[in-house]
C-alpha cells in the first residue's frame, strides 16, 4: 500500500486504542517494520506492545521462497534459525523499528526446523529476555502440534497460533491450549477467518477451499444469520472463549478494513448463537465460547 495509507492505518489504530502491534522482517521484507517503527517510535515506549519475529533474514538479491510475495527483486528472505541468525535478525529489526527493545520476539514458522530453532533461535531469545532486550519470547506457526512440542520442551511466554483455533475448526483445543493454560503461556490467535473462508471468500490455508469446508462455512453463516450476527463477527469473537487466549491478531489493508474489524468486535453476539451451533454439531459440546 502507499506510504500515506500505511501511516493513516497505524494512526487510526492508535486513536482507536489498539496498543499491541505485530510485525516481522518477512512482511514487506523489512518495509512493514520500517513503517510501523516510524510512527511507534514517536510514542512513549511503555505505552504499547510490539511483537516481531526471527527465523528469516532480509538479504540483498536473495531468491524469494516459492509462493512468496514479490515485494522487490533486489531483496528476499533467507531462512536462519541459528543462534547467531536470531540475534542478528532482532538487531536488524530494532534498527528498522527505531527502538531499543521489543516486547515479544517470536520464532517465525519453524515447522521443519524444530531442532535448529530450539537449539539456536530459542537459546538466543532466552538470553535476550534475561538481558531485557525482549520482555517475552515465543513462536508463531500455522499448526498446533509443533507449538505443543515447544511448550513441553522450552520456557515460552507467548505463542501465535494462526488458523488452528477458529469458528471453523479447533485443532489447537485438545492439546495446545490446555498446555498453555497449565504453563502460563499466553496465546495470540491469528487467522480467525481461515485465510478468507469465514470472511465471505473461498480460500482456506491460502488455497481454494475444499467443498466440505465451503459447506461448513455456509452452515455457520446461516446459523449466525438467524441470530442477526455477521459470520465475521462470530469468527472474530469466538477465540476469546478460551482462557489461554490473550489477543486476536487481525491484519488489515486499509482504514476501512480496520473500522470494519472494530465494528465486528463490538457487535453483540447472543449466547443462544453458541448454543445453537453446538446443538447443530457445528461446534463440539466441549468447545469453550465467549
Amino acid at each position: 500500500m502507499p506510504e500515506s495509507e500505511a501511516r493513516a492505518l497505524v494512526e487510526r489504530a492508535w486513536t482507536a486504542g489498539i496498543r499491541l502491534f505485530d510485525t516481522a522482517p518477512l512482511y514487506g521484507y523489512g518495509l512493514a517494520e520500517r513503517r510501523l517503527g516510524a510512527l511507534l517510535s514517536a510514542q512513549p515506549r511503555d505505552s504499547f506492545l510490539l511483537s516481531t519475529k526471527v527465523g528469516r533474514l532480509v538479504r540483498p538479491r536473495a531468491r524469494p521462497e516459492p509462493g512468496d510475495f514479490v515485494i522487490a527483486d533486489h531483496v528476499g528472505p533467507v531462512w536462519d534459525f541459528s543462534y547467531e541468525g536470531a540475534r542478528r535478525s532482532l538487531e536488524e529489526s530494532l534498527d528498522r523499528l527505531r527502538l531499543n527493545r521489543v516486547d515479544i520476539a517470536l520464532i517465525h514458522d519453524p515447522d521443519d526446523h524444530h531442532a535448529e530453532a530450539l537449539g539456536g533461535a530459542y537459546r538466543a531469545l532466552h538470553e535476550l529476555r534475561e538481558q531485557g532486550v525482549v520482555r517475552a519470547i515465543g513462536a508463531g506457526m500455522n499448526q498446533a502440534e509443533a507449538l505443543a512440542r515447544f511448550a513441553r520442551e522450552g520456557d515460552f511466554d507467548v505463542f501465535l497460533v494462526a488458523g488452528r483455533h477458529t469458528l471453523l475448526e479447533q485443532p489447537a483445543l485438545p492439546e495446545l491450549l490446555p498446555l498453555c493454560v497449565e504453563r502460563g503461556i499466553q496465546v495470540m490467535v491469528g487467522g480467525v477467518f481461515n485465510s478468507g473462508l469465514l470472511a465471505g471468500g473461498a480460500t482456506y490455508n491460502y488455497r481454494p477451499a475444499p467443498a466440505r469446508l465451503l459447506e461448513r462455512a455456509q452452515a455457520l453463516e446461516a446459523t449466525c444469520a438467524r441470530h442477526g450476527v455477521p459470520l465475521k463477527a462470530a469468527a472474530l469473537q469466538f477465540p476469546y472463549g478460551h482462557p489461554a487466549v490473550a489477543s486476536v491478531l487481525l491484519g488489515c489493508r486499509s482504514v476501512a478494513q480496520l473500522e470494519e474489524n472494530l465494528a465486528l468486535l463490538a457487535h453483540p453476539v447472543p449466547p443462544g448463537l453458541w448454543s445453537e451451533l453446538k446443538a447443530e454439531g457445528l461446534l463440539g459440546a466441549e468447545v469453550p465460547t465467549p
